[in-house]
C-alpha cells in the first residue's frame, strides 16, 4: 500500500509515482503493440507471463490502491482525477458489474473532505475503512515544498485518521483517532484484525487491533519508517516496507525529517513477522525502492514493487519473491510505473496501477489481469 498520496511518474523521477487507445485483451502470450503518435499504447508486453487478458480499468488522472472486496466483486481504491472534481486524493468504490469508469464516474465514499489513503473493505463488504485529514480541515492539506536540499520526501499528515464508512459514502465510525498520524490501514482475510501505522510513539511503527478499534497493540519498535503493511491468506503473518536507517548520517537524517513531518521513502526493503511482530526478518536486501507488497494466495511469495534494477530510478516493475528471500522473478516489464499490486481472495485476479498506455501523460491507471500461475 502506498503511503499518503501517489507519486507521479515522470514528474518526480527520484522515486515512486504518481489518451488511451482501445482497449486490448491478451491470452498471456499474444502482444499487441499499438502506437498513437509516439506515444506506447501497450497494455499488455509479452514477457509477462502470469498476467493475462488485462483490462483498463480508468482512463486519467491518478489511480492507485485497489483494493478488491471479500466477495471479489468490487475495488475499493483512491484517486484524483480532474474529470470527477477530485484536487486531492479521495476514496471510490467500483462494482465490476456496475459501469464503466472510463466513461462514469465511479461512486465517491469520502465525501471530498481533507486528503484521504489506504482504504479497505470491512468484513461483510457493507462498509469500507480509509484514512483522512478530514478532522484538521475539510480542505486538502498542502503540498511538501521543494526542499533546497534536492531531497523527495513523503509527508506525514498529523491530522490522519482512521475512519469507516458506508458505500453510500456515510460515516459509519472513527476507528482509530488521536494526536498524530494513524492511517495504511488493512484488514486480515479472516475477519479478525486491522494492522496500521501510527507515529504516536515518536517513531512510525505498525500497531494492530480488532476489527473495532479495540486492543491497540504496538508490534515494530526499531527506528525507522514501517508502513504499508498486509496480512497473509490464513492472518497469521504480516508483509510490510521499511526504511530503517543504520549510520550515524542516516539516524540523524531520519529524525530531523521525522521533526519536520517527513520522510524519505528512497530506500526501503520488505520485512515479515508474525502479526505479533515475532520471528521478525527481512526478505529483501535489493537496495533503492521496494514497496507495495502483498502476498501471493499460497502465502508462500509476495508480488511487490521495486526499482532495484532501473538504470534512471524512475522505471518501477513488480516482482514475486518466496518469503524467505529466495527465487526472485520479474512479473511485469513496463518502462515506467507498475505498482501496488493485489490478488482477489479468491487467487484468480491481480489488479494493480501503471503509467502504461497513458498517452504520454503522467496519468496512471488501474489494469486488472488474470493470473496465471
Amino acid at each position: 500500500m502506498k503511503f499518503l498520496s501517489f507519486i507521479p511518474s515522470v514528474a518526480l523521477i527520484i522515486l515512486l509515482s504518481s489518451c488511451m487507445g482501445g482497449d486490448h485483451s491478451h491470452n498471456g502470450t499474444t502482444h499487441n503493440h499499438y502506437t498513437n503518435g509516439d506515444h506506447d499504447t501497450t497494455i499488455h508486453y509479452p514477457q509477462e507471463k502470469h498476467l493475462a487478458n488485462i483490462k483498463q480499468l480508468t482512463d486519467g488522472g491518478d489511480n492507485a490502491e485497489a483494493y478488491f472486496s471479500f466477495d471479489n466483486s468490487m475495488i475499493v481504491f483512491q484517486a484524483k482525477v480532474p474529470a470527477w472534481g477530485s484536487t486531492c486524493d479521495q476514496i471510490y468504490y467500483f462494482p465490476f458489474s456496475d459501469g464503466d469508469m472510463k466513461t462514469d464516474m465511479p461512486t465517491m465514499l469520502s465525501n471530498g473532505l481533507g486528503r484521504t489513503t489506504c482504504s479497505y473493505f470491512m468484513p461483510g463488504d457493507t462498509t469500507v475503512l480509509y484514512g483522512s485529514t478530514r478532522s484538521g480541515s475539510d480542505n486538502c492539506p498542502p503540498e511538501p515544498k521543494r526542499r533546497d536540499d534536492g531531497k523527495y520526501v513523503w509527508p506525514i499528515y498529523p491530522d490522519f485518521d482512521i475512519y469507516i464508512a458506508d458505500l453510500q459514502g456515510n460515516l459509519v465510525d472513527t476507528l482509530v483517532s488521536g494526536p498524530g498520524y494513524d492511517a495504511e490501514a488493512t484488514v486480515s482475510p479472516t475477519g479478525d484484525k486491522i494492522v496500521f501505522t501510527s507515529d504516536r510513539s515518536g517513531d512510525l511503527e505498525l500497531y494492530t487491533c480488532n476489527v473495532d478499534g479495540s486492543n491497540q497493540k504496538q508490534i515494530t519498535h526499531e527506528l525507522g519508517y514501517d508502513g504499508g503493511a498486509f496480512f497473509s491468506p490464513d492472518g497469521s503473518k504480516l508483509i510490510f516496507r521499511s526504511s530503517r536507517p543504520k549510520t550515524k548520517a542516516e539516524i540523524k537524517e531520519y529524525k530531523d525529517l521525522l521533526a519536520e513531518g517527513l520522510v524519505k521513502p528512497t530506500n526501503m526493503e520488505l520485512y515479515v513477522c508474525n502479526i505479533d511482530g515475532s520471528e521478525l526478518r527481512q526478505i529483501t536486501k535489493l537496495g533503492k525502492a521496494n514497496w507495495a507488497p502483498f502476498f501471493h494466495p499460497s502465502g508462500e511469495k509476495i508480488i511487490f514493487s521495486s526499482n532495484h534494477a532501473s538504470k534512471r530510478g524512475f522505471e518501477f516493475n513488480l516482482y514475486m519473491i518466496n518469503i524467505d528471500g529466495t527465487g526472485l522473478e520479474q512479473i511485469t516489464y513496463d518502462e515506467i510505473f507498475d505498482a501496488f499490486p493485489m490478488f482477489s481472495p479468491d487467487g484468480k485476479k491481480l489488479i494493480f496501477s501503471s503509467n502504461r498506455n497513458n498517452g504520454g501523460t503522467k496519468n496512471t491507471n488501474l489494469f486488472i489481469a488474470d493470473w496465471v500461475e
